[in-house]
C-alpha cells in the first residue's frame, strides 16, 4: 500500500544552511532524518558519501551533521574552532538535504546519548536514525552508555574500507545481533522501534579526518 506523502518543511521552505549552523534545523512529525555526528576535523567526501547512501537507501528526508564541540574520546587541544569546522562542513556538503548544526554546543552537551534524548524530546514524531561508518561500529562499545543509544534510535552503519570484519565481529554488533535488519529492508529502518540496525554496503571511500590531518601536518613540516 502506498504511504501518504510526508509534509517536509526542509524541502518546501528551504533556508540558507548558514542560518542553521547554531540552531535546530526544520523538523516535523513523520519526517525521517539521519544524524551523523562527529568533530568534522575536517569534513571530507566520505562524510558526504555516507550521508547520500543513507538518504537513498533509508528513504530519508534529510541528514543533519551534528558537529561536536569536542569528541570526549579524543585529545581536543588542537581542535579548530566550532565555527571554522561548521563553515567548512557546510561548504563541503553541497546538498540541500544535508544540514550542518551545532546543537551540542548550544545545549552544552558532549555525549551522544544526551543529544539524542534532547532531540527526541524537542522533536516529537520525527523519525531519527543515527548514522555511522563501520569504523565507528568497531569502537561503539567504548561510547558512553552505548546500549542506551541503541535503545533510543535506530542505527544505520555504512561500510568503510578495512573495518567490515572488525565492526561485525565486535562487542556492540554481537550484543545487537538479534536487532539487525536484512539490508533489503533498510528503507523500513526509520520507522522501526529501537533497538534496530542495518549494515549498508555500497561505494566506499578510504578518506578519514585523521589521515587528512596527518597529510596536512607532513606537508607543513616539509615547507
Amino acid at each position: 500500500m502506498a504511504q501518504p506523502a510526508r509534509q517536509c518543511p526542509i524541502m518546501s521552505n528551504p533556508r540558507p544552511r548558514s542560518s542553521l549552523l547554531s540552531g535546530l534545523p526544520p523538523h516535523g512529525r513523520g519526517l525521517r532524518i539521519g544524524l551523523l555526528g562527529g568533530s568534522f576535523n575536517p569534513a571530507h567526501a566520505a562524510h558526504r558519501q555516507i550521508s547520500r547512501i543513507a538518504l537513498k537507501r533509508l528513504g530519508l528526508d534529510a541528514v543533519w551533521w551534528l558537529v561536536t564541540p569536542g569528541n570526549p574520546l579524543k585529545d581536543n587541544r588542537s581542535l579548530p574552532s566550532l565555527a571554522v569546522r561548521m563553515a567548512e562542513a557546510a561548504a563541503l556538503a553541497d546538498d540541500p538535504r544535508i544540514i550542518v548544526t551545532g546543537v551540542e554546543a548550544r545545549w552544552g552537551l558532549r555525549f551522544t546519548i544526551d543529544v539524542l534524548r534532547q532531540l527526541k524530546q524537542r522533536c516529537p514524531g520525527t523519525h531519527f536514525v543515527w548514522l555511522m561508518g563501520s569504523d565507528n561500529l568497531a569502537g561503539f562499545a567504548r561510547w558512553r552508555n552505548w546500549p542506551a543509544i541503541a535503545a533510543t534510535v535506530p542505527i544505520a552503519v555504512v561500510d568503510r574500507p578495512g573495518t567490515t570484519l572488525t565492526a561485525l565481529s565486535g562487542q556492540a554488533a554481537a550484543r545487537l545481533a538479534r536487532a539487525r535488519l536484512p539490508e533489503g529492508e533498510a528503507r523500513a529502518l526509520p520507522n522501526r522501534k529501537p533497538p534496530a540496525w542495518v549494515f549498508l554496503h555500497g561505494r566506499r571511500s578510504a578518506l578519514s579526518s585523521t589521515a587528512l590531518r596527518e597529510a596536512k601536518a607532513r606537508a607543513e613540516a616539509q615547507q
